[in-house]
């Protein structure tokens, strides 16, 4: 009978083990995630343009002295024109070379002509101003103009407004699917985000022909600020 008793207990143990181990009877949580979308439309008050002078001579040394002069006329002209120095920042400065055609008999090179570039990114804080001031860096000596880029100074609050409409978006996203599912909503579960803010492109291409005597037409469109969310809710 001990004997019996003994080989019975290890038994008991192994039974319990094994039902420990078994199966889990909880019941998984069940989520319902929607994603939604916010849009806020602004209208650009900031611009950001690349002015350069751009020259060519036979002499290397006439080459930088001719843009030289050209480049300080054109920053001295943007600065009477009411652009901050701090809004005045030199982008490039290159010199190089170019290959005249070579002798048609010979097929040497006849000699070479320098080209210099001094270009500035010029900060523009008041876009009514915009035409005008193209129209002032050209009769100072501007012959390259290009990548005109309109931006808002401060979207904090557009894109907060961005968030919230993104968020009501998707609440009612949820709203309707849980109707349709016959489920109830609980609480969120959790809520990530992303901003994706869009500026529109401009470009002017540079030249060396006068400015007319109107104001450039500019136009900065509208810019567009936008948000999407994924949340995640409860459902019961």
């Amino acid at each position: 009978m001990r004997i019996k008793l003994s080989l019975l207990v290890p038994a008991l143990i192994l039974i319990l083990v094994l039902t420990a181990c078994g199966p889990s009877t909880q019941t998984a949580a069940r989520n319902l995630t929607v994603s939604g979308n916010g849009t806020v439309y602004l209208t650009p008050d900031i611009a950001y343009i690349y002015i350069g002078v751009n020259t060519d001579d036979v002499d290397i040394a006439q080459a930088v002295s001719k843009n030289n002069a050209q480049a300080q006329a054109l920053v001295d002209a943007l600065k009477n024109a009411g652009v901050a120095t701090a809004d005045i920042q030199t982008s490039n400065f290159s010199v190089y070379s170019n290959q005249k055609t070579p002798d048609p008999l010979s097929g040497l090179p006849t000699g070479y002509t320098y080209t210099v570039d001094n270009t500035v990114y010029v900060t523009v804080r008041d876009i009514s101003k915009l035409g005008t001031l193209l129209n002032t860096a050209v009769g100072a000596g501007a012959n390259n103009i290009n990548s005109i880029t309109f931006d808002v100074a401060d979207k904090t609050a557009a894109q907060a407004q961005a968030r919230q409409k993104a968020m009501d978006n998707a609440a009612a996203l949820a709203g309707e699917l849980a109707q349709t599912a016959k489920v109830s909503l609980g609480a969120i579960q959790t809520i990530t985000y992303a901003d994706n803010t869009y500026s529109p492109y401009y470009g002017m291409g540079g030249g060396g022909a006068s400015a007319p005597n109107a104001s450039v037409p500019i136009q900065a469109g509208q810019m567009q600020v936008s948000v999407s969310v994924s949340v995640s809710y409860a459902i019961k």
